[in-house]
């Protein structure tokens, strides 16, 4: 539980809170969404104790023994070591690994019982050997690998120094540390800003099992639904609860909004009316004491007022004329650096009007592309081909670079050369939050997020009508990011963007380009069709080769559909004798397939169950008194435990994948027999 109780808190003349009183019961999982600068961050601060309060107090039940993960939105800087020693330092489980191997030393120095150090050593011995079991240490490196290889990490980086990764990837290392100690609160803040749609995938799924509490800031809409159940929107230095993910926030808030409309209006109706009877009758002694109690009435009334909205912003690209009608033409493109051969032979040919995305795990190339169309880097072989009459602007994520830092903000978008009025700027600058006298800033003190947003804003008044687009929704709010993707799906321009927000791709784009292994795969749809599509091939991938012979490929299921939408109902109703005999014989051969499977899997899990039993009997035998008189037999029993945990990694691994073949294959015999 964490109790908040009258917080207040205050920088300088600006209020942050005032008097926020809030329960975060245990197991939550707490969205806290907000527009910036409202005090997200400061408030996650303040619950991990390394904000002091003005007023108020927040308390942790048992805080001593209560463990807290924190994840910065801010890059942090690693130590120089291993990325394995690291996560082994960080979670802990490095020093209980020193504790246990000290304790043994001491141990083996005072093995007899009659000496006056043995029981201390001992209890010692026996907390560390607790703890170590307790944090499964054990099992720590199979833990950490299938952690790292979530986030996307390669067996070739485990033994990398941690100060040779990116800032992306440490943030990444950050959370993975987190996901290792499994502390009872987490409290993340914006989470998925550094990882691909795959990694994110991952986390989502490993935190649907995580006991704790989480409170998590998030601009990913889809995060926000799948985690979390509770949304806490912090505005005009309050708390407002929604229980529910964030779409059902979103509608909840419209309701509430015009249920507070309705009773505004009967309020003010009522008055009205009293005021109308107080002015009729004032001056009427038979009445006076009726105007009176009416007076008093219109004294204590709470006037209710409809909460603040902020200006509606509504913002378009300016006219551009047409593109012709094929607007990139991309033939046989390739890029290497050096031995690295980032992809090859990418052919597609975008037309007047379609928006389309860039998807792939980190590293697959998708801003090495996104910077070749756009003519910042040369290809190593292949074509890049502009229609008649393209106009285009790219945005990067190193586009802050593209300003010129020795102007002021403002004088920075006059430079844009756009044809709109001096409101209309303003408007926008207040969009991209940047107001009053922010925009006489000059560029060069900007933070590296709002030069990236004044980047997008110039994009945004420049006339054009081809835009490639790496990442712009990074370093945006919800609120803006739903401004600017209402801009883009008016737009009468092609789009081609890079992107990993899942929402903002799925109300957007109509084609979706997967770099994947060096290759460029087509989807002709929307983001949630891609991920459809991209499941059915993993399922058919993990099916034995055999079985993939029996999983027809997309187009062949797509042209089957068709045919059988054609046929009449009752043709479809009747299946001759040959039909029946051939799917029988394919039951068969998936059953045949499916028992080879499940006996392997019994195998594996009996082998599990025996060295479960035995890691078990070993670490018992370690708690005994007795065994302490015996230096060797510790040793010995540590070295067993060692070599059980090793093949246990193994065996967890190969249980996993004899899971997924055999569940692919019931689902495409449950397919099959639809």
């Amino acid at each position: 539980m964490i109790y908040l109780k009258d917080i207040s808190l205050s920088f300088a003349d600006r209020k942050i809170f005032e008097k926020i009183n809030w329960t975060i019961t245990d197991r939550s999982r707490v969205g806290l969404v907000g527009d910036n600068g409202t005090g997200k961050t400061t408030l996650l601060r303040t619950i991990l104790g390394s904000i002091d309060l003005d007023a108020g107090s927040i308390e942790i039940p048992d805080r001593k023994r209560v463990t807290i993960g924190y994840l910065p939105q801010d890059l942090v800087e690693l130590e120089p070591i291993p990325l394995m020693d690291y996560l082994r330092q960080k979670s802990g489980i490095a020093e209980l690994e020193e504790a246990v191997k000290r304790g043994e030393e001491a141990l083996s120095h005072h093995s007899d019982a009659d000496d006056p150090a043995h029981e201390k050593i001992l209890k010692e011995y026996e907390y560390a050997v607790a703890s170590f079991n307790a944090k499964d240490g054990y099992a720590f490196a199979a833990k950490a690998k299938q952690i790292l290889a979530g986030f996307g990490f390669r067996n070739s980086d485990f033994q990398k120094n941690c100060g040779d990764f990116s800032g992306g990837w440490k943030m990444r290392i950050q959370l993975a540390v987190i996901l290792l100690s499994r502390p009872d609160i987490m409290l993340l803040d914006e989470p998925t800003n550094h990882l691909d749609t795959e990694s994110m995938e991952w986390l989502e799924s490993w935190l649907k099992d995580y006991p704790g509490t989480i409170l998590t800031i998030a601009h990913d809409r889809v995060f926000l639904d799948k985690i979390v159940t509770v949304i806490a929107e912090l505005a005009n230095r309050t708390i407002t609860i929604y229980k529910g993910n964030y779409s059902y926030y979103l509608r909840e808030k419209d309701r509430r909004r015009e249920a507070l409309k309705k009773e505004m209006e009967l309020q003010r109706a009522e008055i009205k009316k009293i005021r109308e009877f107080v002015e009729r009758f004032r001056y009427k002694a038979t009445k006076a004491s009726q105007v009176q109690s009416r007076i008093k009435m219109l004294e204590k009334f709470d006037v209710l007022h409809e909460e603040g909205r902020g200006k509606s912003v509504k913002i378009r690209f300016p006219e551009s004329p047409r593109s012709g009608k094929e607007v990139l033409d991309i033939r046989g493109l390739a890029k290497s650096y050096g031995d690295l051969n980032v992809f090859h032979d990418v052919n597609f040919t975008l037309y007047r009007g379609e928006k389309a995305a860039v998807v792939g795990v980190n590293g697959a190339g998708k801003s090495t592309l996104s910077r070749i169309l756009s003519g910042e880097e040369a290809p190593s072989s292949g074509e890049v081909g502009y229609g008649l009459n393209v106009k285009m602007a790219f945005f990067s994520q190193e586009s802050a670079q593209n300003l010129n830092y020795r102007r002021t903000i403002w004088e920075e978008v006059n430079a844009a050369g756009t044809r709109s009025s001096d409101q209309e700027r303003r408007n926008l600058l207040g969009a991209f939050l940047f107001s009053g006298d922010d925009v006489y800033k000059e560029i060069a003190v900007l933070s590296g997020g709002e030069k990236s947003r004044l980047a997008l804003l110039k994009i945004l008044l420049t006339d054009t009508n081809l835009l490639i687009l790496d990442e712009p929704t990074n370093h945006l709010d919800l609120k803006t990011r739903e401004i600017f993707q209402n801009a883009l799906l008016s737009y009468q321009g092609t789009i081609l963007i890079v992107s990993h927000d899942r929402f903002f791709l799925d109300c957007l784009v109509d084609r979706v380009f997967e770099l994947k292994d060096g290759v460029c795969h087509e989807y002709r749809g929307n983001y949630s069709y891609f991920i459809e599509k991209r499941r059915e091939a993993e399922n058919a991938a993990l099916l034995p080769p055999m079985e993939q012979a029996l999983a027809a490929p997309v187009e062949m299921q797509e042209s089957k559909a068709d045919a059988e939408t054609v046929r009449k109902p009752e043709e479809r109703s009747r299946k001759t004798k040959e039909e029946r005999r051939l799917e029988a014989e394919e039951r068969n051969r998936i059953s045949r397939a499916t028992s080879a499977l499940k006996n392997d899997l019994a195998k594996t899990e009996e082998r599990i169950a025996l060295l479960e039993t035995q890691q078990r009997e070993g670490e018992a035998a370690l708690c005994e008194p007795d065994i302490y008189r015996d230096p060797e037999r510790i040793k010995q029993l540590n070295q067993e435990l060692k070599a059980i945990s090793a093949e246990l990694e193994d065996l967890y691994y190969a249980w996993n994948d004899l899971t997924l073949r055999l569940e692919a294959i019931e689902e495409s015999l449950r397919n099959g027999g639809a």
